[in-house]
């Protein structure tokens, strides 16, 4: 059938179709809808409700046909009573020659516009209710048609698939956005951060050479700096990537523990995340992850005598996978005094996972502590 024998409303509602677009802002594409239902049944009046997420009430409406001064006038947008509530209870067509005189009616405020006649339309994304057409007054003074009623529910097929594509878009967008957040934030911990560390490490050599105590006063001074710029660096990094997960910002916190710990530390630890650490870890897994991350870096602040110190918290397939490792003195024939290697022992056993500890190869100690994500 090509344009020529198509039925008019036919044309008229592939026009409408095509008028509502792709690849939009979701605002837009509703906007855009309303236009194309008000168009496509001839209405003067047209609004599209957004339903609330409990489904009981209209969370946003969209109105065309009526200006700015009139909508002040009338004040707050409707909620979703009377007729309007109708759709909302019973999600299917509804078509009425007279508003006034249906026993629903809710009536309208003061400074609202006349409308007769009413055709009500639900619109569904993935079997569930999105919210509703309401197109008022059929120009003409005459009411709507069955052929206007099939069009509208056939606009509202359409619209759905153009609001789940808006939808999908703007996680895509979002996915997007924080992937080149967390590239960025991966590349200044990495590369910044590590070379800042490196450098503060020459300088205390350097420091260790000098004779002159004005010198070695700037060198720690120095030092000191680098410090600080390292916490202004992390407090960036996760700015840039803030987690707005289940386990709360569990980056957040182990880098929380990391600056309670610097003093007993003598050097703020490096922390290596792997994978979705902030999503895929849930909460009663968390909190055990900081209390292991808390007291390997306690133990090692006691007992190692390190000059740094690497915690790296993975994601890998099923498990999360944490390891404190230091390059210190190394554990030799004594283990530390005190119950934290017993703790990590139980909270690996309560996770069902593994512990051990043992000599880091060059030097020093590592902790490893793993645990199933389910």
């Amino acid at each position: 059938m090509d344009a020529a024998t198509r039925p008019a409303g036919l044309e008229r509602l592939i026009a409408a179709i095509t008028s509502i677009g792709a690849d939009l802002d979701l605002p837009v594409v509703l906007r855009r809808i309303t236009e194309a239902a008000t168009e496509l049944v001839g209405a003067t009046y047209g609004a599209l409700g957004v339903l609330s997420p409990d489904g009981t009430h209209l969370s946003a409406f969209v109105t065309v046909g009526i200006d700015d001064e009139a909508a002040a006038v009338i004040g707050d947008l409707p909620k979703g009573h009377g007729i309007l509530g109708l759709l909302i209870v019973r999600p299917e067509p509804i078509r009425l020659d007279d508003l006034s005189e249906h026993p629903e009616s809710f009536g309208f405020p003061p400074g609202h516009p006349p409308m007769t006649s009413f055709l009500g339309v639900p619109i569904a994304v993935r079997g569930r209710v999105f919210g509703n057409l309401y197109l008022t007054e059929k120009q003409g003074g005459v009411p709507f048609t069955d052929e206007d009623e099939e069009l509208a529910v056939g606009l509202a097929a359409a619209a759905a698939i153009a609001i789940e594509n808006s939808r999908l878009l703007a996680r895509e967008r979002q996915l997007d956005i924080a992937n080149e957040r967390e590239r960025i934030a991966r590349d200044l911990h990495d590369t910044v951060i590590q070379r800042l560390f490196a450098t503060g490490l020459s300088l205390q050599s350097a420091a260790r050479l000098s004779t002159e105590v004005e010198v070695v006063n700037r060198i720690h001074q120095a030092v000191d700096d680098l410090d600080v710029t390292v916490r202004d660096v992390r407090a960036s990094i996760f700015e840039l990537n803030p987690p707005a997960t289940s386990s709360h910002g569990l980056r957040r916190r182990l880098l929380s523990v990391g600056d309670e710990l610097f003093d007993a530390l003598g050097a703020s630890p490096t922390f290596r995340f792997e994978g979705p650490v902030d999503s895929a870890i849930p909460d009663d897994l968390a909190s055990h992850v900081v209390a292991v991350v808390r007291e390997g870096l306690a133990n090692a602040a006691k007992h190692a005598g390190s000059p740094t110190f690497d915690v790296r918290v993975a994601v890998e397939a099923d498990r999360v996978a944490v390891t404190v490792a230091d390059r210190g003195r190394g554990l030799g024939e004594r283990r530390p005094e005190g119950h934290g290697l017993d703790n990590l022992a139980s909270r690996a056993e309560e996770a069902g996972g593994h512990f051990e500890i043992g000599a880091r190869p060059g030097g020093g100690t590592e902790l490893r502590w793993l645990a199933p994500l389910v």
